[in-house]
């Protein structure tokens, strides 16, 4: 049988984890008694103040996902810290977006450099952290990758064309991964939401977008982060350590997977 790690035991490494969603996933895996790292770009005082909640088991760590470098220095300044490898990845950094459908290029708008920029951070992100992993988890003969995806693939009600079609090429991603790395006993899984409420990125919805999701999902209201990071603590557990490859929708119901 292969090893299987309690979250307690794991050194999770949460990309865009200094707010919003991110700052979710970090207070979920915390809560279980995990160790983990606080990727940021930017939000240097968010993401230093979250780490100081638990000082003992967080880290704060700058870096651009999207640059291989600084995610290779990113890994080796945890092994150093932590004295182990990064066990657990949750690619959740996203490019700079707002979630407004309003706001966003309709078909006769949309360009290439739109497109470009959501493939170079989230599937050149999380390709990025995924091998600068590879050789830790091997190590310890464990790993788990769990991708943040989106509703969208079934539901593309907004027309988030550069969005969508970004975390669409990682959800392939995700399915060929998990292929490859199940001979070494890495899982690689998908967790995808639809509109949360509320994080950075959903601030600019209108609240009626709000209202009208909650009124179309069976459980009649729109799903938290929070509840969406204790969906992504499973992919990370032992109870998931014969799932690989999946896609898990995470809406209150809205979108049948």
């Amino acid at each position: 049988m292969q090893p299987s790690i309690g979250l307690n035991q794991q050194l999770v490494l949460i990309t865009g984890a200094a707010r919003g969603l991110g700052e979710h996933l970090v207070r979920a895996f915390l809560r279980e008694g995990a160790n983990v790292v606080i990727n940021y770009r930017n939000s240097t005082e968010a993401a230093r103040r979250l780490a100081s909640e638990e000082p003992e088991r967080a880290l704060a760590v700058q870096a651009d996902v999207a640059d291989r470098a600084a995610v290779q220095a990113m890994f080796a300044q945890t092994r150093e810290h932590f004295g182990v490898p990064v066990t657990t990845v949750i690619n959740n950094a996203l490019p700079d977006f707002s979630f407004n459908g309003d706001a966003r290029p309709n078909a006769d708008q949309l360009t290439w450099e739109n497109l470009n920029q959501q493939f170079v951070g989230v599937v050149g992100g999380a390709l990025n952290t995924t091998q600068a992993a590879l050789a830790g988890m091997r190590e310890v003969g464990f790993g788990r990758i769990v991708n943040v995806g989106t509703n969208l693939f079934q539901n593309p009600v907004v027309p988030y064309h550069d969005y969508t079609a970004g975390k669409a090429a990682l959800l392939s991603l995700t399915r060929t991964l998990s292929q490859d790395l199940g001979p070494d006993n890495i899982t690689v899984n998908m967790v995808s939401g639809g509109l949360l409420r509320t994080t950075d990125a959903s601030a600019a919805t209108p609240e009626a977008v709000f209202d009208f999701i909650a009124a179309s999902t069976p459980l009649r209201r729109v799903t938290t982060p929070a509840e969406f990071a204790d969906a992504i603590l499973f992919f990370a557990s032992p109870w998931a350590r014969s799932v690989t490859g999946q896609n898990l929708v995470v809406d209150g119901g809205l979108v049948k997977n």
